[in-house]
């Protein structure tokens, strides 16, 4: 048996074992038939949080639209915040800890009527800081901030997917 023929036999397996076992991708649901067609209401359309957001609806097979008033449903980004602070300091006055955070605020309304009010999502994490790995801590701050906003993204697409009409 050469070394393919074990890599797609072994591809194979995995598939048939996880099927068997009742593996499935999580779905978020599917969303109310307002929401076909939805508008993205934003400061900032290139913040991670609302990219991230446009793509879930997009792939939840939403049309998100750039014209408000074709839109049966609008989702308010009402704040977008994210940023460091500094956490500790060494004894001579370096950094050695930071704390990533984002802050989101948003509503949903849906032909015109408030259907979710004002909704609050802050997350922080924090991350060890070393002055001799600049670019790699740089890349670390921005994965950080990129998982919160994965959560958040899960957060409010639930919630968008229990919403009545």
């Amino acid at each position: 048996m050469s070394w393919s023929d074990f890599r797609v036999a072994a591809s194979a397996l995995c598939l048939v074992v996880t099927a068997g076992c009742g593996f499935q991708l999580q779905s978020t649901g599917e969303y109310p038939p307002a929401m076909s067609v939805t508008y993205l209401e934003a400061a900032d359309e290139f913040t991670v949080f609302y990219r991230k957001l446009n793509a879930a609806l997009l792939n939840g097979g939403i049309r998100v639209t750039k014209a408000p008033g074709e839109a049966t449903a609008v989702v308010h980004i009402l704040h977008d915040e994210t940023g460091q602070r500094i956490l500790s300091v060494s004894p001579r006055n370096v950094p050695e800890e930071y704390d990533v955070f984002y802050i989101v605020r948003y509503s949903v309304s849906i032909k015109g009527k408030e259907v979710l009010s004002q909704q609050s999502l802050v997350q922080t994490k924090d991350y060890a800081f070393d002055e001799t790995e600049v670019l790699g801590k740089a890349s670390e701050e921005q994965i950080l901030r990129e998982a919160i906003a994965d959560d958040f993204v899960r957060s409010v697409t639930r919630q968008l997917t229990m919403l009545d009409d």
